[in-house]
């Protein structure tokens, strides 16, 4: 009996919550009525789908509401009310979820204090037969369970109505996609235009600045030549190593575009040779891809390799990752684990340091470029860092095998 009355209690809070709603939706179905007026008009077109917002959270309040009781989620789909005024006014009219959020406004209205009334009617004949007449036998409740299925009553109906068609959810999520590959072609459009202008400031301050000296060296030897031997093959001499250290520069910069070794070796001989050059002690495992020893013999060459996207995008996450270990975190200690999924590219570096590393747009410029140069690929990345270590970020590369 006591069990009874506790769910009957917390079924009763439920339908009052219901009931509080009911009578939000009176004054929704008020604003709805009114919005309709200035929008026929003309002169009030920008209320509309600021209208539509506030009747989103409230069936939003209704779908909370209704999982807490039945213990699932009640799905949404939405299109997004985003541009200019009237882009949004058109999304708000034509979005089947406003339809749906409508009637079940206006059923609300109806169901939601009828339940409430017809639980309070309940309750004084419970507390006579439940309390009284079985109570005093030793029975199970007869009438305080009909609580309990009036709240259950009134969430299947809420669902019923808030649930979204399979057509509005598919346009939603189509709705979604788009939006999110907006974002990553802007993000990649954004990264290109920073590779582009870091290749540019290499080659400007770097490569050019020593091919101007290297020309001016070659030209004042030529003057000397005749006169001075000695000091024009001196400044022959000082040509050639700066012609050396423009070809090592340029090499850089050519790493920096797609490092040759990834043609060479593949992922994971690129990877170990990052591993062995990082100043950290770093251990590779390797599961599922073709695998390369330090003698370049692969041990499994039957393994096939990733699109030369992925793999650059995979390497220069690899080598973003070791770098802040070595840099920042104050570790000696690395490892770094390459795994072929069945559609997908993984990719895991985790070191020892302290920590602290931010996630987000707000971390460094080298996880911010980490993060644009995956999202192109529609890869996902995961950063774990709290204070103390370990840093462990993981990467997802979809590709097809």
């Amino acid at each position: 009996m006591r069990d009874a009355i506790k769910e009957s209690g917390r079924a009763s809070l439920h339908l009052l919550s219901g009931a509080a709603i009911a009578i939000l939706c009176y004054l929704m179905v008020g604003v709805a009525l009114f919005t309709a007026f200035l929008t026929v008009t003309v002169i009030g077109a920008g209320v509309l789908p600021e209208s539509v917002l506030l009747l989103r959270r409230l069936a939003g309040w209704e779908r909370r509401r209704t999982a807490a009781w039945t213990g699932a989620p009640v799905p949404e789909a939405y299109l997004p009310l985003e541009g200019p005024l009237p882009a949004r006014v058109r999304t708000a009219v034509a979005d089947p979820g406003t339809g749906r959020d409508l009637v079940w406004a206006a059923a609300q209205l109806l169901y939601g204090l009828g339940v409430w009334f017809a639980s309070l009617v309940l309750w004084a004949p419970a507390l006579l037969v439940d309390g009284v007449v079985t109570g005093l036998a030793g029975r199970r409740p007869v009438v305080l369970p009909l609580i309990g299925r009036l709240a259950d009553l009134g969430a299947e109906w809420s669902r019923t109505l808030l649930t979204p068609t399979p057509s509005a959810a598919r346009a939603a999520a189509l709705a979604a996609r788009v939006e999110e590959l907006t974002a990553t072609r802007a993000g990649a459009i954004a990264a290109h235009g920073a590779e582009l202008r870091r290749i540019e400031r290499d080659l400007h301050d770097g490569t050019q600045a020593r091919l101007v000296a290297l020309s001016m060296r070659i030209g004042l030897a030529k003057r000397v030549y005749d006169s001075d031997p000695v000091t024009a093959r001196k400044l022959l001499d000082d040509a050639q190593t700066q012609a050396e250290e423009a070809l090592a520069e340029l090499r850089h910069v050519v790493r920096g575009i797609h490092p040759p070794i990834l043609t060479d070796r593949g992922l994971t001989g690129a990877v170990r040779a990052l591993a062995a050059s990082s100043g950290l002690e770093v251990e590779v495992s390797v599961t599922g891809l073709a695998d390369h020893t330090p003698g370049d013999r692969p041990e499994r060459p039957d393994a096939p390799r990733a699109p030369a996207a992925v793999e650059a995008a995979a390497y220069f996450v690899v080598a973003e990752a070791l770098t802040n270990a070595a840099k920042h975190s104050g570790a000696t200690r690395a490892s770094v684990a390459l795994t072929r999924e069945r559609t997908a590219l993984r990719a895991r570096v985790a070191d020892e340091g302290r920590g602290g590393a931010e996630a987000g747009e707000s971390g460094g410029s080298g996880l911010v470029g980490m993060r644009r140069r995956v999202a192109a690929l529609d890869g996902t990345v995961r950063l774990t860092s709290p204070e103390g270590g370990p840093t462990v970020i993981e990467v997802e590369l979809p590709c097809v095998w």
